[in-house]
């Protein structure tokens, strides 16, 4: 059973935007670490972006300037938005949160909380 909550998925068109959501009732992102990830078939999940705690954002180089996380305390949701798709951010994207840490990275082998994932597909 999926811990986290993923929505927001879907196909866009390339250059076109979407947000996507990762809700949790069980486990607060006010004082943990909470991350994006996205997996292709046949290889390894590689991290997206990062949010601290404290609020803290890293991103992978390849959507750097283009993708934004963030996460409402109050509601306990994390989102991804995503502008400027291309064809090659097309994937299923995951989250996953780490509770109650000081440290955040956007490595999987840190997270032990995932959701089943919301498929992004960009194409024309």
């Amino acid at each position: 059973q999926a811990q986290l909550m993923e929505s927001g998925g879907g196909s866009v068109q390339p250059g076109g935007s979407l947000r996507l959501s990762c809700a949790t009732s069980r486990y607060s992102v006010r004082f943990g670490c909470a991350a994006w990830f996205r997996q292709d078939p046949g290889k390894e999940r590689a991290g997206v972006a990062s949010i601290s705690r404290d609020g803290v954002e890293t991103y992978a180089d390849s959507v750097k300037g283009r993708f934004t996380i963030s996460k409402d305390n109050d509601k306990n949701i994390v989102y991804l938005q995503m502008n400027g798709l291309q064809p090659k951010d097309t994937s299923m994207y995951y989250c996953a949160v780490r509770p109650l840490s000081n440290y955040c990275s956007r490595v999987p082998a840190d997270f032990s909380l995932w959701g089943q994932g919301t498929q992004v597909t960009v194409s024309s």
